[in-house]
């Protein structure tokens, strides 16, 4: 979200708060706590510079994933869930450390986590999410990134076999 990166915490949480309603079908007051608990997650994260200022980011990131669980008629690990979404964010931010093939990886197998597949269904939706964020970071275009996007979002659909919403972002 390029709020994010301009550094806008309240436009963040409002995106957040819209996508808990829409994708999840949240109550008002639970899309604005789910909404909060992403928001902050984000920003503590975004203010550390190495792993343990990181996981400062894993209380806010369990109360989130608790919230979409109680709502996902699928059984995942909130805590390994939690884990697995801030590995990924690490990756992203470390990539020259880690390389993109970690990324794609990373992101197959949190979905794999809150959809209990093997990570391996998801190998497209993370190729296709990743290559998006490379070029995002690289100041790429944004039609392309769209694309990307979407073919992600198209992926996921098709690997889990109902909307991308059901359990996850």
């Amino acid at each position: 979200m390029a709020v994010y990166y301009h550094r806008r915490p309240a436009a963040l949480y409002l995106q957040m708060a819209g996508l808990m309603r829409t994708q999840y079908g949240f109550s008002f007051s639970q899309s604005q706590l789910a909404a909060w608990h992403a928001a902050h997650a984000a920003f503590v994260f975004k203010k550390g510079h190495n792993r343990t200022e990181y996981e400062q980011a894993l209380p806010s990131l369990r109360r989130f994933y608790t919230m979409i669980r109680r709502d996902s008629s699928i059984p995942f690990d909130i805590d390994k869930a939690a884990r697995l979404e801030l590995e990924w964010w690490i990756i992203h931010r470390d990539r020259d450390q880690y390389g993109v093939e970690a990324l794609k990886k990373s992101l197959a197998e949190l979905e794999a986590c809150v959809y209990q597949m093997p990570a391996e269904k998801f190998s497209d939706h993370a190729a296709a999410r990743a290559d998006a964020m490379v070029l995002r970071d690289a100041g790429g275009d944004w039609t392309r990134i769209g694309q990307l996007l979407d073919l992600s979002w198209t992926s996921l659909h098709d690997a889990v076999g109902q909307p991308a919403s059901a359990a996850s972002r």
